[in-house]
């Protein structure tokens, strides 16, 4: 008996499982994105974030310093990951069966690289509007244009966008400049002076010179200003300003075609304000810096003439009005007003002071109104008198006291009055002596007062003088 046959199960073979076949140019194509694409395809994920966090980070830098460097890493971080993903994914086999990978890894990569590129063409077109503006100094199309300008267009071309924006900074700080400059016009130095600054140092940067140069145009085409007084204050800043030896120093041309008239008009409107010494200052400077304009220099001689004839009016004014005593300053220290005539032939008027003695006797009020100027700009002489005392005597008469009887000698003086008379035209004393007032004497009766123990009448009397004795003494003086 044979035995049976028993069938023995087979043992299943276990064949290792075929790896997945990936595209090297898929893989490449993804990782060109810069979003990890490629590693994902490898099921690669901590590589992938690791790709998108250093393109991130380099994206960052870029966007921060809108360096140049960072645009050639970020390149070169762009070529090794899409290096890197071809030597990953180069063991893949049936490439007709990873057609479909290379359409994905295309259709994820190529909106990314179309964008770049357009935004990139997109910002070279705003960053040649904003070189064309600044080269034409037309800084408000430089701000329109730089306007264009977003997140997108920062990320695919950093560093045209930063200097489009170096260009509006650039800008602003000349808008501040005119800012200054515009103060400036009303005398204010100091703002002249930051405006400058501002200009210079928007200058010293390459490529603003058109831009600088429109705002110091705008600024001198400004001038001469409303006030020529500011005027003259501007054009002195810009004359005395040290040479920059660039488009700066062009200021001082202006100042040749403003300072002059500027200088005499200044000088009408303080003359017209009773600032007179500073009138003739502006004038008398028109004369030195600018001889050679001959209907200016004509003008700058009347003007610096009538300030110089309203300057010795108010001296003249004012030593009249001051001193002690009887007598002003001015009998002490005379001086001269050009602008009164001179002395000649007939009434001179004049101005009298010191005319009162201690009783209060006016003798210039009996002189006639034609020989009496009112004041100096009328005068032509200034006749200072000192104090009366007794003069030649004319006449010894005997009065008996009503009460005692007593019999006393009294001797009748003319008024002699010291005077010095100054020409006001010149200053100079043209004389200097004692007139001698006449008048009747020995009347019938004479009042006087007794004091202490004395009761008789001073022996000593002055003339009793007449309207017609004064201006007889005082003839002489005023009528040649």
């Amino acid at each position: 008996m044979s035995d049976p046959t028993h069938a023995v199960p087979a043992m299943p073979e276990f064949a290792p499982p075929e790896a997945r076949a990936h595209d090297p140019l898929a893989v490449a194509l993804g990782n060109a994105s810069l979003l990890g694409a490629g590693y994902l395809m490898l099921r690669r994920r901590r590589l992938a974030i690791a790709a998108v966090a250093v393109t991130v980070v380099l994206v960052s830098r870029l966007l921060s310093t809108a360096s140049s460097s960072y645009e050639v890493a970020l390149l070169l971080w762009w070529a090794a990951v899409v290096a890197h993903g071809w030597f990953l994914a180069r063991r893949g086999a049936d490439r007709v069966a990873l057609r479909g990978q290379r359409l994905l890894a295309l259709g994820i990569t190529l909106p990314v690289l179309l964008a770049v590129g357009l935004l990139r063409f997109d910002a070279s077109r705003i960053g040649q509007s904003v070189t064309e503006a600044r080269e034409s100094g037309d800084c408000p199309q430089v701000l329109s244009a730089q306007d264009r300008v977003w997140f997108g267009h920062r990320i695919a071309d950093a560093p045209l966008a930063a200097r489009g924006d170096e260009t509006v900074q650039a800008c602003n700080r000349l808008k501040t400049a005119r800012t200054e400059l515009t103060t400036a016009l009303t005398g204010n130095t100091d703002a002249l002076e930051e405006g400058f600054d501002t200009l210079a140092s928007v200058l010293a940067e390459p490529g603003n010179e058109k831009t600088v140069e429109a705002t110091l145009n705008g600024f001198l085409g400004r001038l001469p200003a409303k006030d020529p007084c500011d005027t003259v204050t501007v054009t002195d800043w810009l004359r005395d300003r040290k040479r920059s030896h660039d488009g700066l120093d062009r200021s001082a041309d202006t100042v040749e075609r403003t300072a002059p008239a500027a200088l005499v008009e200044c000088g009408d409107d303080l003359l017209a304000d009773s600032s007179w010494q500073e009138a003739r200052t502006h004038y008398e400077r028109l004369l030195d810096q600018y001889p050679g304009d001959d209907d200016l220099a004509g003008k700058a001689r009347k003007g610096a003439r009538k300030a110089t004839l309203s300057i010795e009016l108010a001296n003249v004014r004012d030593l009249l009005a001051g001193g002690t005593g009887t007598q002003p300053e001015y009998c002490s220290k005379p001086a001269k007003y050009s602008g009164a005539k001179p002395m000649g032939k007939g009434t001179n008027r004049a101005l009298f002071y010191g005319d009162n003695d201690a009783y209060g006797d006016d003798y210039t009020g009996k002189l006639p109104g034609s020989w009496k100027a009112k004041d100096p700009a009328d005068a032509v002489l200034v006749v200072c008198m000192g104090l009366e005392d007794f003069g030649t005597s004319v006449e010894t008469c005997p009065y008996r006291d009503r009460d005692s009887s007593a019999l006393t000698y009294v001797s009748f003086h003319k008024i002699a009055i010291p005077v010095k008379v100054y020409e006001l035209r010149t200053g100079k004393l043209v004389a200097k002596r004692t007139i001698q007032i006449s008048g009747s004497s020995c009347p019938a009766v004479i009042s006087y007062f007794s004091y202490g123990d004395s009761d008789t009448p001073p022996s000593n009397r002055y003339v009793t003088e007449s309207k017609s004795d004064v201006r007889n003494a005082f003839r002489s003086l005023v009528v040649r």
